[in-house]
């Protein structure tokens, strides 16, 4: 098993200047710089089950309101990051509208970048 800094870096780099940053601006462009097309996204939101593909998710951030726009307070923080090989996990956390979501994100290093290739979230109330 090998959990290399150097790629533990590269995504921490990506979850803050893409993942994060696209989230907060409604930002299309970064998030599918950083999602495999296939990816699946899923978990609960509001008590409810949440199971959508990419392009049900881009749609959903395309015609929304942006955390950046909405006013409301926004976060994202990662407790963790584990590399093996060429897949790796990420775990974080999100605070956006009314919801604080704990997500684990699925990477896979593909043509030497990695890319988020599986979400799950639970909106965990505090």
């Amino acid at each position: 098993m090998k959990n290399n800094e150097a790629e533990v870096k590269a995504i921490s780099t990506i979850l803050e200047e893409n993942y994060f940053k696209g989230i907060y601006e409604g930002n299309l462009d970064l998030l599918k710089a950083v999602y495999y097309p296939g990816t699946l996204l899923f978990g609960d939101a509001g008590g409810k089950p949440y199971a959508k593909n990419l392009p049900q998710y881009l749609d959903g951030v395309a015609n929304r309101q942006s955390p950046k726009d909405s006013g409301k307070p926004f976060k994202g923080t990662i407790i963790s990051v584990k590399v093996v090989n060429t897949i790796a996990i990420a775990e974080l956390t999100v605070k956006m509208y009314d919801f604080n979501y704990h997500e684990f994100l699925s990477f896979h290093k593909l043509d030497g970048r990695w890319q988020i290739v599986n979400k799950m979230l639970s909106d965990v109330q505090q």
